[in-house]
């Protein structure tokens, strides 16, 4: 059973930094991009960035230069380092394998 489980997440003043997390489970790990997005408050899940398995990465323009993807496939885990944050960071981050969702991590960035 595939379980990703996001962590990190928080309340931050605008300027602030927040490392996010997303651990995996029951799944053969290395082989996979993982995606993250972000649902921000009454909007829809929108693309915050991605890591492949040979450690290509790609950043929405809203977070590009502010943000940094990494992953420890050792541990199984991601890592989605925000610096910089702004108001509109602000929502329910979440990590994506394929088919699979964690339940999301909310990030709320005051001004």
């Amino acid at each position: 059973q595939v379980q990703l489980v996001e962590s990190g997440g928080g309340l931050v003043q605008a300027g602030g930094s927040l490392k996010l997390s997303c651990a995996a489970s029951g799944i053969t790990f290395s082989i996979y991009t993982v995606t993250y997005y972000r649902a921000p408050p009454g909007k829809q899940r929108e693309f915050v960035a991605r890591i492949t398995n040979t450690l290509s990465t790609d950043y929405s323009d809203s977070v590009k230069g502010r943000s940094t993807i990494s992953r420890d496939n050792n541990k199984k885990t991601v890592y989605l380092q925000m610096n910089n944050l702004k108001s509109e960071d602000t929502g329910v981050y979440f990590c994506n394998i394929g088919t699979h969702w964690g339940q999301g991590t909310q990030v709320t960035v005051s001004s």
